[in-house]
């Protein structure tokens, strides 16, 4: 059975409340229990942080015994060298996910730090990215 994690970062614990029309409305433990059902044979599991210090200890931890690591690093995407680091010195697999399409939205978010480490990037369809990055494993 593989073991994949979903890593959330700063902001995202707001899902279902923050911004609707750019997030949606469903919270993301809601959605989190829709793939745990829809993939009985991967150990899903999910861990949320708004601290930068957190996320790249849980990369550390799940980073040299878990089949793959689908992270939103939200807003960090786009300023945390560390994380990129973090991602570079694992050797589990990262999917980079975004709800949003971030080159449709401000500048500063075209840019990421996690991007250049990542097996993939997928981004822009919704709560549906997370799913997109599972099916890469």
């Amino acid at each position: 059975m593989k073991k994949i994690i979903i890593i959330n970062g700063p902001n995202l614990n707001l899902l279902g409340k923050r911004e609707p029309e750019i997030y949606g409305s469903l919270t993301f433990q809601d959605y989190f229990e829709t793939l745990k059902s829809k993939y009985p044979n991967v150990e899903l599991s999910y861990y949320q942080s708004n601290v930068e210090g957190e996320l790249i200890n849980k990369l550390h931890d799940v980073g040299f015994s878990f089949d793959g690591v689908v992270l939103n690093a939200g807003a960090y995407t786009h300023t945390s060298i560390g994380i990129g680091d973090a991602i570079k010195g694992i050797e589990t697999p990262v999917v980079e996910v975004h709800i949003s399409n971030t080159f449709s939205r401000e500048e500063f978010r075209h840019q990421s730090y996690i991007s250049p480490n990542a097996k993939g990037v997928i981004l822009g369809f919704g709560m549906q990215s997370y799913e997109l990055a599972i099916q890469s494993f």
